[in-house]
């Protein structure tokens, strides 16, 4: 691959590149500022990150961490960018990298649905259940893997190209460097791992060709390309932050002890960063956020570093790793001795557990509603309008408003319509729907 290819500033479905009249404002912060206006991105303020429901104003959100993840991609781009400047084609400076990478941070998780890995396990078995029973039957392997392997990057593909602004014609209409920075995982379902990771649904495969095609990226089978280089810092921008500010979020909750996490920190920053011992009696909070600075400065530094160094096996697709793991010792060793400790303490704690049981139940009653109300608009017969609905299924499909899937849709394409209503819910719409819908009547 090439860097020639890989920054190209041609947007998807061949709309117009940029005019003289755009001086001071290229392509790629239009992307930035497309992500930043859309409805789907300011969903994200009332999605749950690591707790569902925190009463802390202080924990992350997923449009806070996506925020972070944001501004520490930039400065991966940047830095990367002034150190392979004579390599860039003519024309990209290291501002254009790094709003690159921020743009694809700011939307790495814009497709999550409500309660955040939580609502995607419990769309995956609603989806299994039903295919157990027999609902999915009609459909080809491949779309009943996307639908019992419900993934929030693929959904994510789906919001940027398909649903956002121009509605099945684009999308976002964004440029092709950031949809390929955006792919974490450019194939489809049935390439995902033990994780179930995949960026593309059958549906977006149109769209995912045409990126790969433009971009130059490698393919290695039929629905199955190589990453973007610049993936790999968007992966190690929301390592970093999920990992460090998880321990923060853990100390707000009081799940976590100062001293275990001031450890881990120290580790990764070397040592005390300048002026932290004259925080001795300052509140945790600014000890902690001073610690994290200088730890996340360190990081960046190095993952950068090792960007440079692997840039051969990045462009040949050669690289098999974690940027992040091949730092120095202390360094990779420090971020996953932190995820470890999340996962430990943080996301098997029993509070958030009993929550995460409660967001089961909650999608489980939206699928049951909206999907079943699709299938019955499936056995419509020719000539029949929706008058011929139950009128539950009627009022249940006026929800989805514009978006209806019409009364000779395939059964995927009209249970992807739901995911996509379903999918952008926040968390609290998503529980007073689910409420509602099981008889609790507001006065």
């Amino acid at each position: 691959m090439n860097w020639q290819q890989l920054l190209s500033d041609a947007r998807l479905k061949g709309c117009t590149r940029h005019s003289l009249d755009d001086v001071g404002r290229s392509p790629f912060h239009k992307d930035h500022d497309r992500v930043v206006f859309s409805g789907s991105f300011r969903r994200m303020g009332r999605k749950t990150q690591v707790h569902p429901f925190a009463e802390n104003d202080h924990i992350h959100t997923r449009l806070t961490h996506s925020l972070e993840v944001g501004c520490v991609g930039r400065s991966l781009g940047m830095m990367v960018a002034e150190q392979l400047q004579e390599q860039l084609p003519s024309g990209i400076s290291a501002a254009d990298l790094g709003v690159i990478i921020q743009s694809a941070c700011l939307a790495h998780d814009i497709g999550n649905p409500p309660f955040g890995h939580a609502g995607e396990y419990a769309i995956r078995d609603w989806f299994t259940q039903a295919q157990k029973q027999g609902r999915l039957q009609g459909l080809t392997r491949e779309q009943q893997a996307d639908l019992v392997t419900f993934e929030g990057n693929a959904q994510g593909f789906r919001m940027v190209t398909q649903i956002e602004y121009n509605q099945f014609s684009g999308g976002m209409r964004l440029t092709y460097a950031t949809l390929g920075t955006f792919l974490k995982y450019p194939w489809t379902a049935p390439y995902a791992d033990h994780a179930g990771k995949f960026s593309c649904y059958q549906t977006e495969l149109p769209a995912l060709q045409e990126v790969a095609d433009a971009l130059g990226l490698i393919q290695l089978s039929d629905q199955r390309w190589c990453r973007h280089p610049l993936v790999y810092l968007v992966e190690a921008a929301d390592d970093l932050c999920y990992a460090l500010l998880d321990l923060e979020d853990g100390l707000e909750m009081e799940i976590l002890r100062y001293q275990e996490v001031e450890e881990i920190l120290l580790q990764i920053a070397g040592g005390n960063p300048a002026g932290y011992s004259e925080l001795n009696q300052a509140s945790n909070r600014r000890r902690i956020a001073a610690l994290r600075g200088a730890a996340m400065e360190q990081v960046v530094a190095a993952v950068s570093e090792q960007f440079v160094q692997h840039q051969a096996d990045l462009l040949s697709g050669q690289f098999d790793s974690d940027l992040i793991d091949v730092c120095l010792p202390d360094i990779a060793e420090g971020v996953a001795e932190a995820k470890r400790l999340a996962q430990q303490c943080i996301f098997d704690h029993p509070r958030k557990a009993k929550l995460e049981i409660g967001a089961y139940s909650t999608l489980g009653v939206l699928l049951e509603s909206f999907c079943g109300a699709v299938e019955e608009l499936g056995q419509l017969q020719d000539g029949d309008s929706l008058d011929h609905l139950s009128f539950k299924h009627k009022r249940i499909l006026a929800l989805i408003g514009e978006n209806i899937p019409g009364p000779d849709w395939n059964r995927y394409e009209a249970y992807r319509r739901v995911l996509d209503f379903i999918g952008g819910m926040t968390d609290n719409y998503a529980v007073d729907l689910a409420q509602e819908m099981g008889g609790r009547l507001n006065g």
